[in-house]
């Protein structure tokens, strides 16, 4: 089959998106499939950018090029799902959140524009009009399933994928450090984890790895001037994969502490290198992977207890190998292999 998978790209921003798209289109091509990704520029920062990206989303047409058909449309994002093409499958990452779960919170936008009520009400019309017109509606996690539920009326399938190279994470012990590996913006919340070193008892150490919004870099960078806690935090900025999987196989755990997130591979990630994993009950989709007390900790997002439970996991190093034990046990006993992902996409019944 010729399948293209479509998405947008946010020009000069990397993350797990992007990741995620590459890895459909290799696996894909895997299978003997020629795939490829078609991807638009979008813009979200005024009204008309955001009506624009839509309209753009709308006008794609990708049935054919050059006379030669394309026989299936894989949409990932917001606003690409509105193209228009014969036989598209929806796999989604997310709708635009600032009309949804976003609207109202610290982490919103539009709801600020003189026309930001309009532009909710316009996402949500549209959304519902041209989701329908996908042959199978998927999602990549079960909270997105849930919004897609409860501001849509649409029910749709989760579809769980393994992260990239899942299988070269591995575990080499539990030493002194808690790690997180994320882009660094308000949203992702790694202040909350700078400042829980403050409250730490035991010589537990915090590493922190990814690009970074200046501007939450400086109130990062602040925190730890203010506390002296240049001993204690790392700010290990961008990190290779390599370094990844070893920051991974050497930590004593692993923190994310995002908030309302749509899948978040960090938790997995953290699992299959055998380390219990803390996040936070406002957390979204990792909230259906980690339970608390069994293969890491759910709290509030509260420095404090943060502190406690690293101490916690440092003084009691069994306790650490039990949990991490448990969490990669956890996600072997769910169906997460990309034959079973690619099945359902392409329509192969419920393989």
């Amino acid at each position: 089959m010729k399948i293209a998978i479509a998405t947008v790209q946010i020009p000069f921003v990397r993350g797990g998106a992007e990741v995620l798209t590459e890895e459909l289109q290799k696996e894909l091509e895997k299978r003997g499939h020629k795939a490829t990704i078609v991807s638009i520029p979008f813009k979200w920062d005024t009204p008309k950018a955001l009506t624009d990206s839509m309209l753009m989303g709308r006008l794609t047409d990708l049935s054919s090029f050059g006379g030669d058909p394309v026989d299936l449309v894989i949409c990932m994002k917001f606003p690409m799902y509105y193209l228009r093409h014969p036989n598209k499958v929806l796999w989604l990452m997310h709708q635009h959140r600032m009309a949804y779960d976003l609207w109202g919170t610290e982490y919103g936008d539009i709801e600020f524009w003189e026309e930001g009520e309009e532009i909710r009400q316009m996402i949500r019309e549209n959304d519902e009009r041209y989701l329908p017109e996908c042959r199978g509606l998927y999602t990549i996690a079960q909270t997105t399933s849930d919004r897609l539920k409860a501001y849509n009326g649409l029910d749709s399938t989760v579809l769980y994928h393994p992260p990239r190279d899942h299988e070269k994470l591995h575990n080499e012990g539990y030493g002194d450090y808690v790690f997180y590996p994320s882009r660094i913006n308000s949203i992702k919340r790694q202040r909350l984890l700078v400042e829980a070193a403050k409250y730490l008892k035991t010589p537990a150490k915090i590493v922190l790895a990814g690009g970074a919004a200046e501007s939450e870099l400086e109130v990062i960078r602040g925190i730890i001037a203010e506390n002296h806690l240049e001993e204690r935090v790392r700010l290990a900025g961008f990190i290779s994969d390599e370094e990844k999987v070893a920051y991974y196989a050497g930590c004593l755990a692993v923190y994310f502490g995002a908030y309302n997130e749509d899948y978040g591979y960090i938790t997995l990630e953290g699992f299959f290198s055998e380390k219990p994993v803390i996040v936070h009950r406002d957390a979204g989709e990792p909230t259906f992977f980690v339970k608390d007390g069994e293969n890491g900790f759910v709290t509030d997002p509260n420095p404090k207890q943060i502190a406690e439970k690293i101490d916690l996991l440092y003084e009691d190093r069994a306790l650490a190998e039990r949990m991490g034990k448990a969490g990669r046990q956890s996600l072997l006993e769910k169906n997460m292999d990309w034959d079973h992902v690619i099945a359902r996409l392409l329509g192969e019944g419920n393989a």
